[in-house]
This record gives structure tokens, C-alpha cells and sequence, in this order.
């Protein structure tokens, strides 16, 4: 999964302590699923939709780290994101904030009926 521009920027400021950088911890971390197919562009810094979009907040003992794999897992309860989910992403904040990364994918269309838990990994590699 690539990153955005942002989510680059805010990697390399991390590295060397250049200001104080909300970091993607378990407070600040968020899923958001949004209804738009627009394709990825690393220049992006927020999902594509229009109104359809929706970011929640991390599940208790998320994110979580292994070497170079990080997880991140929400829960959006029957009152939320009922809609055609066509993007997700991870953020550091809950309406603004950085993008990490941006993925378009068709994973149906979510209803009242039901509750989706989302997982995400993002596993960081060196060289191309």
C-alpha cells in the first residue's frame, strides 16, 4: 500500500524530531472509509468523497507493531458508514490531520444491519 506525500513527510520530520508530530498512536489513529473510486495519487490528503466518508477511531490495543508490520483495526458500529465503501485510509487525526496511506478498493456496501471491523496492515520496507 503506498504512502501519501504527507505520509512521507511526516515519517522523515519523525526521524528527526522536526516538530511535534501528532504521532499514529492509540489515540491518534483513525480509520476512514469514504465512497469515492477516484484513483490514488500520493498528493492526496484526505479521502476523495464528497460527503460519504466517515473516520473512527481505533480499537482498544491498536495500532500495533511487529518489526516492520504496523496494524491498525476500527470498528464502525450499524450507525455508521452506511454506504458504498469504495477507499480507505489511516489518519493521526479524527477530521484532519495526515493521511498515511490511501487504498481504492470496492469492499461492498456496508448497512444498519450490520457492524464492520476493518484491519490494516502496513508493513514498511527499505529499498524498491
Amino acid at each position: 500500500m503506498p504512502l501519501t506525500n504527507a505520509g512521507r513527510n511526516f515519517i522523515a520530520a519523525a526521524i528527526m524530531n522536526d516538530g511535534p508530530p501528532a504521532f499514529f498512536d492509540g489515540a491518534g489513529s483513525f480509520i476512514g472509509a469514504g465512497d469515492s473510486s477516484t484513483a490514488f495519487a500520493a498528493s492526496q490528503t484526505d479521502l476523495q468523497a464528497a460527503s460519504n466518508k466517515l473516520r473512527r477511531a481505533m480499537e482498544a490495543g491498536y495500532p500495533q507493531r511487529t518489526n516492520n508490520v504496523l496494524t491498525f483495526q476500527s470498528l464502525f458500529g450499524t450507525s455508521e458508514g452506511n454506504f458504498a465503501w469504495e477507499e480507505w485510509g489511516v489518519f493521526n487525526d479524527p477530521t484532519a490531520g495526515v493521511m498515511l496511506s490511501r487504498k481504492v478498493e470496492s469492499l461492498g456496501t456496508k448497512t444498519s444491519a450490520q457492524s464492520w471491523l476493518i484491519t490494516v496492515d502496513i508493513t514498511v520496507n527499505i529499498g524498491s
